[in-house]
C-alpha cells in the first residue's frame, strides 16, 4: 500500500477526476444556457385551457411544477401549470398559474393566433375581423387572415418609414440645431451678441426650423394613414382592437408544420440579433448591446496593448533588476486581484470627473453645465477596463520575453544592430504570440465585466449608437449598451421577471458566442505568428 501511494498514481487519478468534474460542470452550464437560450425562440403550441365551472385561458403552457405545501399520508402530489396568457393590457398579467385540479380540458385549435406587438407583449386569441378606421374590410377568420397578409406588410413599411424620418431626418435637423445653438452660445461667451456672424447663424437656425416643421407635417400625414386595426377575440369573449402599426408578426403555431415553425424560429432569431429592444428590454433585439460590447472591447484592446507591452518591455529589457523592479512586479500582480468595482470608482473619479471635466472646461464651455465628456461614455468605460486588464498583458508579455533565448539578442547586437533595432526587429516579433495570449485573456475578462461599466458609461437603453451618420461620425462621449449589463438589468431589474427570464439565457448565450468569436480570431492570429517565426528560426 505504501508503494502504491509513493508511486503517485492516486494523485494522477485525483487530478484527472478533478479535471473531468470541472469539464462536466462547464459543459453542463453551457448546455443549460443552450437549451434555454435557443429554446426561447421556438414557437410553442397555443392551448385553450377550459376551467372547471366555466371560463377559459388561452396561451402557451410554459411550465409545470408540484404545488408546494403539506400532504396527507398517501395523497398524490398536486401539480399546477404556468400559462403565458399575454393580453397584458386587458387582463393585467402576462402569466397565470392554474392548478391542474381546476382544469377541465386542454385543446389546441388551429385558429388560435399569436400577435407579437411592439407594446404590451403578445396577444392571444382568435381573429374576428380587419378594419380600416370604422369600416370592416374582412370578417371571419380566413378572410381576415387573407386581408391581413395583404395589408400588414404595407403597414409595417409605413411604420418603418415613420421611424426612419424620426430617427434620420428629424434627428439630423435636431443635431444641426443643437450645434448652431452651441455656436451662438460660444459667441455669447466671447461677448458677441450681435453682428453678421450671429445673424447668419440665426438665419441658418430659422431655415432648420422650417425644415423641421415640414418634416413634422409629413410625419402627421403619414401617421394619419395608420388607420388599420385587427380585432382579436380573447379567451373571456372580450375583443381587442390592435393597430396594424403596432404588430410585429401574426402567426398560427398550431396550424403550421415543422418547416413553418423553423421559418418562424429563424425570423425570431434574426430579430433578436439585428433588432432594437422593446418592452423594457424583455422583448425585441439586442443589436445596440452587441454593437456597444464589441466596440468597447476593441477600444479597450487598442488602449491596453501598447501600454501593457511597453511596460513589460521596460521591466524585462531596460530596467535595472533590483528591489524597485521587484516591487513593481509585485504591485502589478496584486493589481490583477483588485475588485473590479474599485477600478470603476477610480475611472469615475479620474477619467470622468477629472479628465472629462477638464476637457469640457477647455473645449466645450458653451455646453456647460451640461457635460460633454464630463459624464460616463464608451471612451471612459474602455479606458477603465484597459486599466483593469493591463496587468494581464504585462505578465503575459514578460513571460514571453523571458522565454526568448538570449542568443537571439546577442546575435543581433553582434551583427551591428542597435538595441532599439534588436528590440523592434528581433524581440518584438518573437514575443507577439505571448502578447496576443495576454490580449485574449484581457478581452475575455473585459467582455464580461459589468460593475465598472455601471459607473463609467453603460445604460439600460441608449437612444443612439456611438457610431452614426452625424459628424464627427464616431461619438466616444456617448453612453452605450452592453450585453453583460443587459443580462443584469433584464434578470434583476425587470418589472416582468417571468417574461424576462428567457431573454437572460438568450443574451448570455449571445455574449458567450461573441467572446468565443473574438478569442478564436486572436488565437488563429497567434498560431499563425507562432508557425511563421518558428519556421524562420529553423
Amino acid at each position: 500500500m505504501k508503494g502504491f501511494w509513493r508511486s503517485g498514481d492516486p494523485f494522477v487519478w485525483l487530478t484527472g477526476a478533478a479535471l473531468a468534474f470541472a469539464l462536466l460542470m462547464v459543459f453542463g452550464l453551457v448546455g443549460l444556457v443552450l437549451v434555454h437560450g435557443l429554446g426561447f425562440f421556438w414557437p410553442r403550441d397555443v392551448a385553450r385551457v377550459t376551467l372547471v365551472g366555466g371560463g377559459a385561458v388561452v396561451g402557451e403552457i410554459v411550465e409545470r411544477e408540484p404545488i408546494p405545501g403539506p400532504l396527507s399520508p398517501g395523497a398524490p402530489r398536486p401539480f399546477r401549470v404556468k400559462v403565458k396568457q399575454g393580453n397584458r393590457d386587458v387582463v393585467g398579467a402576462d402569466f397565470v398559474w392554474i392548478d391542474e385540479s381546476r382544469i377541465a380540458s386542454v385543446d389546441r385549435p388551429a385558429g388560435l393566433v399569436v400577435v407579437e406587438r411592439r407594446e404590451w407583449g403578445n396577444a392571444y386569441g382568435t381573429i374576428r375581423d380587419v378594419r380600416e378606421g370604422a369600416r370592416v374590410v374582412a370578417a371571419g377568420e380566413e378572410a381576415a387572415l387573407a386581408a391581413l397578409a395583404g395589408r400588414l406588410p404595407a403597414a409595417l413599411a409605413l411604420a418603418r418609414e415613420i421611424r426612419r424620418i424620426e430617427r434620420d431626418e428629424v434627428g439630423r435637423i435636431n443635431y444641426e440645431q443643437e450645434r448652431i445653438r452651441l455656436r451662438l452660445r460660444r459667441l455669447e461667451l466671447r461677448g458677441m451678441r450681435e453682428g453678421p456672424q450671429v445673424e447668419a447663424l440665426r438665419a441658418e437656425l430659422a431655415g432648420l426650423q422650417s425644415r423641421y416643421d415640414a418634416r413634422v407635417r409629413e410625419l402627421d400625414a403619414l401617421k394619419a394613414r395608420q388607420t388599420g386595426t385587427l380585432t382579436l377575440v380573447i379567451a373571456d369573449g372580450r375583443t381587442m382592437a390592435i393597430p396594424l402599426a403596432q404588430i410585429v408578426r401574426v402567426s398560427r403555431p398550431n396550424a403550421v408544420g415543422l418547416a413553418g415553425r423553423a421559418g418562424l424560429y429563424a425570423a425570431r432569431v434574426w430579430e433578436f440579433v439585428a433588432g432594437d429592444p422593446r418592452e423594457a428590454n424583455t422583448e425585441g433585439g439586442v443589436f445596440p448591446a452587441i454593437f456597444g460590447t464589441v466596440m468597447m472591447v476593441m477600444l479597450m484592446s487598442l488602449a491596453v496593448t501598447p501600454f501593457g507591452v511597453l511596460a513589460a518591455f521596460y521591466l524585462r529589457e531596460y530596467a535595472h533588476q533590483g528591489p524597485l523592479v521587484s516591487t513593481v512586479r509585485i504591485a502589478v500582480n496584486n493589481l490583477a486581484g483588485v475588485p473590479s468595482i474599485v477600478f470603476g470608482v477610480f475611472g469615475l473619479g479620474f477619467f470622468v470627473y477629472f479628465v472629462g471635466g477638464a476637457i469640457d472646461r477647455a473645449f466645450f464651455p458653451e455646453a456647460l453645465p451640461t457635460p460633454t465628456f464630463g459624464t460616463g461614455g464608451i471612451l471612459w468605460a474602455s479606458l477603465t477596463l484597459a486599466l483593469l486588464t493591463v496587468p494581464v498583458v504585462i505578465v503575459a508579455t514578460e513571460e514571453g520575453l523571458a522565454a526568448i533565448p538570449r542568443s537571439l539578442r546577442e546575435g543581433s547586437l553582434a551583427l551591428g544592430a542597435t538595441r532599439l533595432e534588436t528590440t523592434i526587429r528581433v524581440v518584438l516579433p518573437a514575443v507577439l504570440p505571448s502578447i496576443l495570449t495576454g490580449l485574449i485573456l484581457a478581452m475575455a475578462r473585459a467582455a464580461g465585466e459589468v460593475a465598472p461599466l455601471m459607473l463609467t458609461g453603460v445604460v439600460k437603453l441608449a437612444p443612439a449608437l456611438p457610431v452614426d451618420g452625424f459628424p464627427p461620425y464616431v461619438h466616444l462621449e456617448r453612453k452605450f449598451m452592453h450585453l453583460g449589463f443587459h443580462i443584469y438589468d433584464v434578470g434583476f431589474q425587470s418589472p416582468n421577471v417571468d417574461a424576462a427570464r428567457p431573454m437572460v439565457f438568450a443574451t448570455t448565450l449571445l455574449l458567450l458566442g461573441i467572446v468565443l468569436v473574438l478569442n478564436l480570431v486572436a488565437i488563429a492570429l497567434r498560431n499563425r505568428l507562432r508557425r511563421k517565426y518558428a519556421a524562420s528560426a529553423v
